[in-house]
């Protein structure tokens, strides 16, 4: 899949929490081209989550707009792929299955999925655990897993909240 230009133009989000009320983005534009590698540095609390959130489509900005290859983005897509700090794997389903879930919504057929699955636990170093569950990894293979399943599905952009803060070298 090829793209991935992101434009963010003039987005500010607030909450409201009880009475309180944060500015949690305000007036923030940015345009990242397809290839490029950014990353988002500041004190904790100032927006860089709230912002990865609202690309990825889980948060809708109170002003402004996203765009991805200059379409808006108005709900999560697979063309976006998230990898948060701690790993959000489906814990009933094996590590075999948690990579193959997002080619299997995406219709790709059972030999093609079971390859690129096969394909990815090798790249990631997990041959001897595609039948194991996520509580029985680490914290470190969890993540990998994580990473795997976002990469498997080739999105046009790829978004990580400190993916790599539980991997081990």
């Amino acid at each position: 899949m090829m793209g991935g230009r992101v434009d963010i133009q003039h987005v500010s989000i607030t909450y409201t929490r009880g009475k309180w009320t944060v500015q949690a983005l305000q007036d923030m534009t940015l345009t990242i081209h397809p290839g490029e590698f950014v990353a988002l540095l500041g004190a904790s609390g100032c927006g860089k989550s709230t912002l990865l959130n609202a690309v990825a489509g889980f948060l809708k900005p109170t002003q402004g707009q996203i765009l991805v290859d200059r379409e808006p983005v108005t709900a999560p897509a697979v063309d976006r792929g998230m990898v948060f700090q701690h790993h959000a794997l489906f814990p009933w389903k094996t590590v075999e299955e948690n990579l193959a879930f997002g080619l299997k919504m995406r219709g790709i057929p059972s030999y093609e999925r079971q390859e690129q699955v096969r394909t990815f636990l090798h790249l990631m170093g997990l041959d001897d655990f595609a039948q194991a569950y996520p509580a029985q990894l680490s914290g470190g293979m969890q993540q990998r897993v994580s990473l795997a399943r976002v990469l498997i599905n080739q999105p046009r952009v790829m978004l990580m909240d400190e993916p790599f803060a539980a991997l081990d070298a």
